[in-house]
């Protein structure tokens, strides 16, 4: 098994691999988080009075 990961081509691609899946959590972390938000806000607070 050891063989198989000390592979450039393995290496390579793994590292491809493991980027793509780190900055596509981080892109649906923040699309979940800027809906979170509600980009439209709430009401102004003066408004009321």
């Amino acid at each position: 098994m050891k063989q198989f990961f000390d592979k450039p081509n393995v290496q390579y691609w793994g590292k491809i691999i493991g980027k793509t899946v780190f900055y596509f959590g981080i892109l649906l972390m923040l699309i979940y988080l800027y809906h979170y938000k509600n980009i439209d806000g709430g009401s102004f607070i003066y408004n009321e009075f």
